[in-house]
This record gives C-alpha cells, structure tokens and sequence, in this order.
C-alpha cells in the first residue's frame, strides 16, 4: 500500500533521517519504537504527508506523492489518510458529533451522510451519549476515542498515529489499542504507530525500531 524509499530529511545541519526505506501492507498494523530524537514522528509526517523528504520517494498505491499539487495533495490526504496525535486537537467550541463530521464536510460529502456515519463511529466506540457533549465535558479517554471517530470519518486506507495513548492512564491506554486491533479485524484497517508504549508496540504486526535516524531492525 505504502512504500519509503531512501527517505531523507535534515533540519538545517541537524541530519534526522539518512536513508529509509519501508513498506506497509493493506490491513498492517506497523509500531515504530525508538529513543526520542530517533526520528519517528519526522518520518510519520513524512510518510503521511504532512512534510516532505529532501530526498527519497514516497508513493501510496503507485501515486507518486511528490507530483501531487498542493490542492491534489490536500484533497488525496482528506481522502486515503487518517491521522490520531497524543494531543487529540479537538475543537472546543464544537460538540464530539461536530468535530467528527468535520472532514467529511472538507471532502463535501452530503451533511445527512455525514452526520449518519459520525453517529454511527461514536456509537461504535461507546461515545454514542456524548453526541452533544463538547470536549471539556469529556474525559480524556472520551476526548481520544472522538479523535479516532474523526480520523475515520472518511473511511481512509491508512491511519497515522503519533503517540496515540501518550496522555492516557493505562485503562484508557489499553481500551484504544484494543480498538485499534478491532477495527483491524472489522474493516482490514491499515494503522502506523508512533509509540513509547511497549505494550502496544509489541501488539503490533511488525515492529520497527529507529535509532540516531536508521531502521535499525
């Protein structure tokens, strides 16, 4: 589905990635492990297209990503990409139901459609009597599963997560990625993961481990 190849960035002097190549597979749930600094969420950006490499190719299903235009390239993300952060960035003047249908009204999908998978998302993530609760009224378990409602709400091919359960006790830390492995088994979902947690990186299919900028295993 997804492929790096000789993926290359640098920060000013400061070299963060030298040379990575990787592979995702439909329906893979991928962990990418390593000391801070190593370099993971730089190249999560990158294979989801939120930044781009100095050098090396990212392609999504043979589309070479670099030849898209900026326009193509936004609507291709709000289309085929999903992303989950340890800061979930809800809206908070917006209600759960709200912040879930917003990417769907970005890819101008009809409003009732929307609203109808929305409702149907937070209802399978047990979210189904917070409809019109906003993100304060929420706990932070609540706040994350949203954040995973909204990450679907367009039925993408791949999701993207950076430390998905970083800000979550270990109740909560464990009901996400027990939903992440559901979703897998009920949708063939596609996830890579950013992760600290060595429990939910060796839950994994393939775990990656980066150091000082290399897939060292």
């Amino acid at each position: 589905m997804l492929k790096g190849i000789n993926i290359h960035k640098a920060y000013g002097t400061l070299q963060v990635l030298k040379g990575i190549d990787l592979t995702i597979q439909q329906g893979e749930i991928v962990s990418i492990v390593g000391a801070s600094g190593a370099g993971k969420s730089t190249l999560l950006h990158i294979l989801g297209t939120l930044d781009t490499a100095d050098r090396g190719e990212v392609t999504f299903k043979d589309q070479l990503i670099k030849s898209l235009s900026n326009s193509d390239l936004a609507r291709f993300r709000n289309q085929h990409i999903g992303f989950i952060f340890q800061f979930h960035n809800l809206l908070p003047e917006f209600t759960a139901l709200e912040n879930v249908c917003l990417p769907g009204f970005l890819a101008n999908t009809p409003e009732e459609q929307v609203k109808k998978r929305a409702t149907d998302l937070l209802t399978m993530l047990n979210l189904g009597h917070r409809l019109e609760h906003k993100p304060s009224q929420m706990s932070g378990g609540e706040q994350q599963r949203t954040a995973v409602a909204r990450a679907l709400i367009n039925s993408p091919e791949i999701i993207f997560a950076d430390e998905p359960s970083g800000n979550l006790d270990s109740a909560n830390a464990q009901e996400l990625h027990e939903i992440f492995f559901r979703l897998r088994a009920e949708l063939n979902q596609t996830f890579v993961i950013v992760t600290h947690n060595d429990q939910l990186a060796d839950m994994a299919d393939r775990k990656v481990v980066m150091k000082d900028g290399y897939l060292v295993s």
